[in-house]
């Protein structure tokens, strides 16, 4: 059976930020596939996205020269924590296609958890991870899960997880939300990544108390057999 992937990143800055603290990259792998880097620094504007900057551009060298996740996130760790002399933390999620080991690589820095539907059934990423840069120790959460039809994995950062928390307003509920807009899993990876992110706005009553990013990455049959790549983007200038 042939597969293809389908992946889209909606995101947005807190209201009356300079910029987002958030950082999104995709790299391709050198044995084949690609890693999206999902980079949240501390606090938020130009200071955390010139943390998240940093943390991002070290882990997608370090991919395209081999390195695995796992060090991956380790060496980006330590990195950042030389460089800021342990006083910055970023929140770091790497999720690879791997097409050396036919798996989807999750490796987590990150206190929000990621969710994984798969045939329907649904999975939390949950361990609590300490965001990397502040202590010696700090290791990811490594996860990986074979490449396989009806796969959805959705990655958020606290501005979405979060939203609502202060207003009063329920907090966001993912699996209702998935269910709602994507029963049948058919949906494009960008419209489950657009419907996340609005809801979540939602909740803050428009103005987003906290950078804020979405990434939805799912895996199923491919169609027509066509070997053309495609990447898309639009973006507010």
């Amino acid at each position: 059976m042939a597969l293809e992937v389908d992946l889209a990143v909606a995101k947005v800055g807190k209201y009356a930020s300079s910029e987002s603290g958030d950082t999104v990259e995709v790299v391709e792998r050198p044995h084949g596939g690609f890693s999206i880097v999902v980079a949240d620094g501390q606090r938020s504007g130009a200071s955390a996205k010139a943390i998240s900057n940093l943390v991002a551009r070290k882990v997608i060298s370090l991919i395209a020269e081999g390195v695995r996740d796992g060090a991956v996130a380790r060496a980006a760790h330590d990195y950042l924590r030389t460089q800021r002399s342990g006083q910055v933390s970023c929140e770091l999620t790497i999720l690879s296609v791997d097409m050396a080991t036919r798996t989807l690589v999750l490796s987590r820095n990150a206190r929000c958890p990621s969710l994984l539907r798969r045939s329907g059934e649904i999975t939390w990423f949950d361990v609590s991870t300490a965001p990397i840069g502040i202590h010696r120790n700090t290791k990811p959460q490594i996860v990986e899960i074979d490449l396989a039809a009806h796969l959805t994995l959705i990655v958020i950062t606290d501005g979405v997880w979060s939203a609502g928390s202060l207003t009063g307003a329920p907090v966001i509920d993912m699996v209702a939300l998935l269910t709602a807009v994507d029963p049948e899993d058919t949906a494009e990876a960008s419209t489950l990544a657009d419907a996340i992110l609005r809801t979540a706005v939602e909740l803050d009553h428009g103005r987003p108390r906290d950078d804020a990013t979405v990434l939805v990455v799912k895996v199923r049959e491919q169609a027509d057999g066509e070997e053309v790549r495609r990447l898309k983007m639009t973006a507010p200038l």
